[in-house]
C-alpha cells in the first residue's frame, strides 16, 4: 500500500538526509506519476501537495514570465500555459528510475494541438514565435528529471523531442501559408500581451 502524502513529507528524511526504502521508492515514484499526470489532466488543484513551496522548472525559460516563479504558482502557469494549445494530453509511462532524492521517467507525451503554442524565449518573457494549430496530433518521447525534498517535487527539467514534435504538428516544414499564419499569429499574440502588461500597469498605479 503507497503511504499517503503526509507520510512521505514526514517519513522520506530523517536526520536531513536522505533515506531510501521500498516504501519511499514507491511514494517517490507515486509522486513522479502524480507530477506528470497533473500536468496533463490540468488539475489545478491537486498541485499545491505535490510540489513544495520553492518548486522550480528549469524548462520554463521559454514560457511566460508567471511560469519562471518559484513554487506551485509557477507549475500553475506551465499548466495553463501548455493546455491552451494542447487537448488530449496525457503521459505514456515506460520507466521510472529513482537514486537517493533524484527520479527520472521516461515517457512518452501524446496530445492534439487545439491552439496557438506561443514560445517566450527571451529574458522579459515576450512573445518571440507562435505556432497556430493544423488540428494534428503526436507523441513525441521525453524524459523528466525530478528532485525530491521532504516528500514532494523541488526541481524539475526535462529532455524533449521537440523537432518530432514540430515535424507531427506541420511546423516544419513551413509551408509558405503557414508562415504567413504564424506571422500573424504572433502580431495578434504580441499585441494581447502589450494590452496585458497596460492594463496591469494601469492597476497598479490606481491601487498604489
Amino acid at each position: 500500500m503507497l503511504l499517503s502524502l503526509g507520510d512521505v513529507r514526514s517519513d522520506i528524511h530523517m536526520n536531513n538526509q536522505f533515506v531510501t526504502t521500498p516504501e519511499n521508492l514507491r511514494a517517490t515514484e507515486r509522486l513522479v506519476r502524480e507530477h506528470l499526470n497533473i500536468t496533463a489532466s490540468g488539475e489545478i488543484d491537486a498541485v499545491e501537495a505535490n510540489v513544495t513551496s520553492d518548486y522550480f522548472n528549469h524548462r520554463s525559460a521559454d514560457e511566460p514570465m508567471e511560469t519562471r516563479q518559484h513554487g506551485p504558482e509557477g507549475l500553475r502557469a506551465t499548466i495553463r500555459w501548455l493546455h491552451r494549445a494542447f487537448t488530449e494530453m496525457r503521459f505514456e509511462f515506460h520507466e521510472v528510475l529513482i537514486v537517493g532524492d533524484r527520479a527520472v521517467a521516461r515517457v512518452t507525451l501524446h496530445a492534439r494541438q487545439h491552439g496557438p503554442f506561443v514560445v517566450h524565449d527571451s529574458p522579459d518573457g515576450r512573445v518571440t514565435d507562435a505556432f497556430p494549430s493544423n488540428g494534428r496530433a503526436f507523441a513525441v518521447p521525453q524524459t523528466h528529471w525530478f528532485r525530491i525534498a521532504e516528500g514532494a517535487i523541488a526541481e524539475h527539467d526535462a529532455v524533449r523531442d521537440d523537432l518530432g514534435m514540430a515535424r507531427q504538428l506541420g511546423w516544419i516544414p513551413p509551408k509558405p501559408i503557414y508562415i504567413i499564419r504564424m506571422l500573424l499569429t504572433r502580431r495578434r499574440e504580441r499585441r494581447e500581451q502589450r494590452r496585458n502588461t497596460n492594463t496591469s500597469s494601469r492597476s497598479q498605479r490606481n491601487n498604489a
